[in-house]
């Protein structure tokens, strides 16, 4: 992998991690009823699970290179397909919702999935965080629940599978050796990641007032619609070219 190619990676994933989807919610809500001290646990324990599926996309690519080199190509026009769809629908469903309103329903779905997150909250002297937007947050669960929560939202999203299958194809020479292209596709993956995930921690509700004022998160959305769009027109290209060589 040539360093321009890297660069273009690390800018798209850079990019559409800044979209707030399960990882950057459950960040964001809980950075702010929890604080950025405690909501680490929960960021290493996203970070674990985002590792574990990125592993056996990396591990299952590996071996699809190696023994069936023609379904490389049927994921790579099936990749593109997906990334074609997720484009338009990134554009379409821009500006759905506000990010306040997304986290809030994040925080009830993990209280609803995960209910060990809740302790009781009869004590009426018990000190409550600073909002109570959702059950999950009333109280403050351990370090050892809060990390326990973030690798099972992290590998609740079955789908990141399917897009890493997807949009990793593009930035990786087969031909090559491929190991030390997988450490820089993680490297630049975490690094993206774990940049946004700290500042949805830190950002709060300053962050998610800047997003939902002048449609300001549609425009992202649609941003990051583009970007799978360019993707996927890449990987088509590159499908029609092994077919015409």
């Amino acid at each position: 992998m040539s360093w321009h190619l890297f660069a273009v990676f690390f800018a798209s994933t850079f990019f559409i991690s800044a979209t707030p989807g399960p990882n950057m919610l459950l960040a964001f809500q809980y950075g702010m009823n929890y604080g950025v001290k405690r909501t680490l646990w929960t960021l290493a324990g996203l970070s674990l699970g985002l590792f574990i599926l990125l592993l056996s996309t990396l591990l299952g690519l590996d071996a699809i290179s190696r023994q069936s080199p023609w379904l490389l190509t049927v994921i790579k026009a099936a990749g593109a397909a997906y990334l074609i769809y997720l484009g338009i629908s990134s554009w379409r469903d821009a500006g759905e919702g506000s990010l306040m309103n997304d986290a809030r329903e994040m925080g009830e779905e993990v209280a609803a999935d995960y209910p060990d997150t809740i302790e009781s909250v009869n004590d009426k002297n018990t000190p409550q965080p600073r909002s109570l937007s959702s059950a999950a947050v009333r109280v403050s669960p351990s370090n050892s629940t809060l990390f326990r929560t973030g690798i099972w939202v992290s590998l609740s999203n079955p789908k990141a599978i399917l897009f890493f299958a997807a949009f990793f194809p593009k930035f990786i020479n087969f031909s090559a050796p491929l190991w030390p292209q997988y450490i820089l596709l993680t490297v630049g993956l975490f690094l993206s990641e774990t940049i946004w995930q700290i500042i949805y921690t830190l950002g709060g509700k300053k962050l998610a007032s800047w997003l939902n004022v002048s449609n300001r998160l549609a425009w992202l959305n649609r941003a990051c619609g583009v970007i799978f769009l360019l993707i996927a027109v890449a990987l088509l290209v590159e499908v029609l070219n092994g077919f015409m060589v």
